[in-house]
């Protein structure tokens, strides 16, 4: 069994770089993609439904095997299972950018999502362990989404840049650098967390939540190009239900479940997961929207493209910064419903956004948006961290990234499939999809407050 280390030489603060420099590169390549589609779609020769794929594919394999991820933290502790994960993840990205055909490419994106579910869980379980003070520890979290929500908002600006300069696959190699330095500074200065070796991997839970996501999946993809009811469609429908369905009876019969279902009897991580899955859902669907927007609806350049996010994200680390602080305050709950209201109110204003808008109509909502998203992220992270134990942090984290990734799966399916680059009335589309968004965002809301109806304060909710 693997003890913490308590040593002189280990900074918090480095632990928190390297965990917030893995998480960095792992958000970034979320967005970075969406600048670079339009040429990648000329170089690479792929029509819509395959740039989709290069987008979930790596979301699919991140969302499909985290819960395993956050197990085999638990098990071999997590600081041994980030360095796997980073070093998986850089190989990937090398892989990509030397990509010469849409199988390769997937492929590759497929090993970065391996790579990256690898990583989260046990990220946020090596921040427990480097910030045992609740409070730290919190304004630690916001830190850490904060870089995140960075990065996924300076993704497209970043993007545009790299690939104006260098071309697309400079999106993918601009990991490399990033990822030795946060894998030297793992090795020496994160903590040494407890492994449990009675903690087993439950292959069969594995198996069927593969296959229930990737048949949900093809069936969201697909469904904008065959119709949703075509018979391929509503197989791939069927495959996730009857899928879905089994894993849920066989982690109800499993002694050591890839999920215990016991983990959602706390009312924290059931409203954190499906306000993680609502805000990916929108947000991860708006980043993939709105670039085909500008590049195919207003025939902007990457650069330009970049550059119309950049008030999205000048305020995102600031945001992140202040959730910290409130909820270090008054609890996770008041941030997740403020950001929540906010995100809702942008995907609304979106809808007055066409062709001609000016760049002040269109970057107000997408502002709004970005602001509430900041908000809202680092609250759901601390409700989990306060109110699991710390032998399950790491398949709890799991449980609330796998949402956020199915979100974000969802979102770019559907927001892909109603905003085609082919499609005569894409503006249309756009609005349609964000009407969606913004239901979704509201619905959550609601969620989180019938759901959470204590403060979510240090004092009330302090004990785990």
């Amino acid at each position: 069994m693997q003890r913490p280390l308590a040593s002189a030489a280990r900074s918090p603060r480095l632990a928190l770089l390297a965990t917030s420099l893995g998480f960095v590169i792992i958000c970034l390549d979320v967005t970075v993609v969406n600048v670079a589609l339009a040429r990648m779609r000329a170089s690479l020769s792929l029509d819509s439904t395959a740039l989709e794929w290069v987008v979930n594919a790596y979301t699919l394999a991140f969302a499909s095997l985290l819960l395993s991820a956050g197990a085999l933290a638990d098990r071999f502790g997590a600081r041994r299972i980030f360095l796997a994960g980073f070093v998986v993840f850089t190989g990937a990205s090398v892989g990509c950018g030397l990509s010469a055909g849409a199988a390769m490419l997937i492929g590759a994106r497929v090993l970065q999502g391996i790579g990256a579910a690898l990583c989260v869980p046990s990220s946020l379980a090596l921040l427990g362990a480097a910030f045992p003070d609740p409070p730290a520890r919190a304004k630690a979290v916001s830190i850490w989404a904060g870089t995140a929500a960075l990065a996924l908002g300076a993704g497209p600006l970043v993007g545009g840049l790299l690939v104006d300069r260098f071309g697309w696959p400079a999106i993918f190699l601009i990991n490399v650098p990033i990822g030795i330095a946060g894998i030297w500074l793992t090795v020496a200065h994160a903590p040494d967390t407890e492994g449990h070796a009675a903690r087993r991997i439950d292959l069969a839970g594995q198996s069927l939540a593969v296959v229930a996501l990737v048949g949900l999946t093809y069936a969201v993809v697909e469904g904008g190009r065959l119709g949703w009811s075509s018979m391929t469609v509503m197989t791939g429908l069927g495959v996730a239900v009857v899928a879905g369905g089994l894993f849920v009876m066989v982690e109800a019969r499993h002694p050591q479940p890839l999920l215990p279902l016991a983990l959602f009897r706390n009312a924290a991580v059931n409203v954190s997961s499906l306000t993680g899955l609502s805000l990916n859902f929108g947000y991860y669907g708006l980043m993939f929207a709105m670039s085909l927007f500008f590049q195919n609806a207003r025939h902007d350049t990457p650069l330009e493209t970049g550059l119309a996010f950049l008030p999205m994200t000048a305020v995102v680390t600031v945001a992140n910064i202040v959730s910290g602080s409130l909820t270090a305050r008054f609890g996770y709950r008041l941030p997740m419903a403020v950001g929540q209201a906010l995100a809702a109110l942008g995907y609304v204003s979106l809808v007055f956004v066409h062709v001609d808008s000016s760049a002040l109509a269109v970057a107000l909502p997408m502002l709004t948006i970005g602001v509430g998203v900041a908000l809202a992220v680092p609250s759901i992270n601390t409700a989990v961290l306060m109110q699991v134990d710390s032998s399950r942090m790491g398949v709890a984290s799991g449980v609330l990234n796998t949402a956020r990734q199915i979100g974000g799966v969802l979102g770019v399916g559907l927001f892909g499939a109603l905003v085609r680059p082919e499609s005569n009335d894409l503006v249309a589309g756009l609005h349609l999809a964000v009407i969606l968004a913004a239901l979704v965002t509201l619905s959550s809301l609601l969620g989180t407050l019938l759901g959470l109806r204590a403060s979510g304060s240090w004092a009330a909710d302090g004990a785990r």
